[in-house]
């Protein structure tokens, strides 16, 4: 492989014009570009990035932590598949790349940042799975490293934000299931402290305190997000005294485990047990009963996720002019046979 010196030498042109040919700068003839770009294609050149990025002071790449467990490994969660493929969809407009960020679940989560952080290896950076009070909001602040939370946070300071509608699904699934003549409606909220699980049961509560129904805290069902959480809430949905007729589900993959238990049990959702859930999984597309549920584009999601961190970018922000703005995005609620039959008192 030739470095830039050898190619200049090769083609006996300066190396200044082999760097801005091969730039892209419009301050070199068409003849000469072409010239060079056969003969760095010839011979393998690729430029430097790490000595770019450090005279530019920008590594043109964007960070997306996560949180990981054995547990996310194994269900094959495809949530932020979606997403990552709307984020592409713009960062490939800018030539930015993408980098996964995978913090493991026994380490903090300030602390694996603050790692991150202190190596310089992204321009920006999207959180995730913010917690109620989540320090990785000061630290990124104080550092002067753009970010955008996917998931509001209590935490202080004036960053942005994007959320989904959580206070939709408990309250429209509330009232839907209260139309049907439900009244013991049980939920299944994470056993984290995750901020969406605290907005999520403010307005379940809201949402019951609106039908007159009194707030039992025997069917708020905390466990994990995931297929076994959704087994674990079957089981203990099924020990409850005064068992529930109806049950909220908060994330995908729970509802692939609830009905599992459920069969194990003799229950049949829909006849038995209405239940609501999500839908993004392609798992949960065969479930029978088919189930009604909250969907959204996770491609969209991850796309205006994008422009909304570039937005905050001193280089990008001209081209997003709708500006860097707080966002809640809306589900749409898709009927099934999940809940398909009426109480009758």
């Amino acid at each position: 492989m030739k470095g830039i010196r050898q190619l200049a030498e090769h083609l006996d042109i300066s190396i200044g014009t082999v760097s801005r040919a091969l730039n892209g700068k419009p301050d070199v003839n068409d003849e000469t570009r072409r010239r060079v770009l056969a003969a760095a294609e010839e011979f393998g050149y690729v430029a430097n990035q790490s000595g770019r990025s450090l005279r530019q002071g920008m590594t043109n790449v964007i960070g997306l932590m996560l949180e990981v467990s054995r547990e996310t490994v194994e269900n094959s969660d495809d949530f932020f598949l979606g997403v990552t493929d709307g984020l592409q969809s713009v960062f490939s407009r800018h030539k930015l790349d993408l980098v996964m960020l995978p913090c493991p679940d026994d380490e903090d989560p300030h602390e694996y940042l603050k790692r991150m952080v202190a190596r310089r290896l992204v321009d920006a950076m999207i959180i995730s799975a913010t917690r109620r009070t989540d320090r990785r909001i000061e630290l990124l602040e104080k550092a002067r490293i753009p970010f955008v939370a996917l998931g509001r946070s209590a935490s202080g300071g004036s960053y942005t934000w994007m959320d989904l509608d959580f206070e939709g699904v408990a309250a429209r699934g509330v009232d839907r299931l209260v139309a049907k003549g439900h009244r013991r409606i049980a939920v299944a909220a994470p056993s984290s402290d995750i901020n969406l699980g605290y907005i999520f049961l403010d307005s379940y509560r809201q949402a019951l305190k609106r039908h007159d129904i009194p707030f039992d805290p025997a069917l708020v069902i905390r466990v994990k997000s995931s297929e076994q959480g959704g087994y674990q809430a079957g089981h203990e949905l099924l020990m409850i005294e005064e068992r529930p007729t109806a049950i909220i589900l908060i994330h995908e993959l729970m509802a692939i485990g609830l009905y599992r238990r459920l069969a194990e049990a003799g229950i049949v959702p829909g006849r038995d047990l209405a239940v609501v859930g999500f839908r993004d999984e392609p798992r949960t597309h065969f479930l029978q009963p088919t189930l009604t549920s909250f969907r959204m584009s996770l491609r969209d999601l991850g796309a205006q996720l994008g422009e909304t961190l570039l937005a905050t970018m001193p280089a990008y922000a001209e081209h997003y002019p709708q500006g860097a703005r707080n966002r809640i995005w809306p589900m749409e609620l898709v009927p099934g046979e999940s809940d398909a039959f009426t109480l009758t008192r």
